[in-house]
C-alpha cells in the first residue's frame, strides 16, 4: 500500500510539474507577442469567436472566477489588446472584444501549437490522444464535484 504513497507516483504531481514546464516553455513564444500565458488563455477564447463576449460566459470557459478574469481584462485592455463594454440589453453584463492590434496578433501566435508539439517531441497524433484523454478525465472529475 505505502509503494503508491511516493511523489512520483502521483499522477497529480506529474500533472502539476508538466504545467509548469509547458508555461516555462510557452512563456518566450508569448513574450515575443507581449502576452503572459493567462493572457494568451483569453486571447485563444477570444480568437475562437471573433466577437464580443460576456464576462461571465469567459469565466466559464476558462474556468476562473471574475475576482481572477477582471484585473487580466483590465491589463490587457491597457495593452489594447481588447476592449471593455457594458451590454445595451443588460447594464449589469460587461461584454469583452477584440481590438484590431487583438486580432492582428492571431497571425502570429498561429504557429504556437506545432512549436509546442516539436518542444514537447510529440506528434499531432499523440498531442490528440493524450487530449481526449485528458478531456475524460475532465468530465469525470467535474461530474463528482456537481
Amino acid at each position: 500500500m505505502s509503494e503508491h504513497l511516493t511523489l512520483e507516483k502521483q499522477l497529480c504531481f506529474r500533472l502539476y510539474s508538466l504545467n509548469k514546464n509547458l508555461t516555462k516553455l510557452y512563456s518566450p513564444l508569448l513574450k515575443k507577442m507581449g502576452l503572459t500565458y493567462p493572457q494568451y488563455l483569453v486571447m485563444l477564447a477570444l480568437w475562437q469567436v471573433e466577437q464580443a463576449v460576456p464576462i461571465k460566459k469567459l469565466c466559464q470557459q476558462l474556468d476562473l472566477d471574475t475576482g481572477t478574469l477582471s484585473p487580466l481584462l483590465k491589463r490587457m485592455e491597457q495593452s489594447d489588446l481588447l476592449t471593455r463594454e457594458r451590454s445595451r440589453e443588460d447594464e449589469r453584463s460587461v461584454n469583452i472584444q477584440l481590438t484590431p492590434h487583438g486580432r492582428e496578433l492571431k497571425t502570429q501566435a498561429a504557429q504556437i501549437p506545432e512549436t509546442m508539439c516539436a518542444l514537447m517531441g510529440l506528434s499531432i497524433n499523440e498531442i490528440q490522444s493524450l487530449q481526449q484523454t485528458l478531456d475524460n478525465m475532465l468530465a469525470t472529475t467535474k461530474a463528482k464535484l456537481k
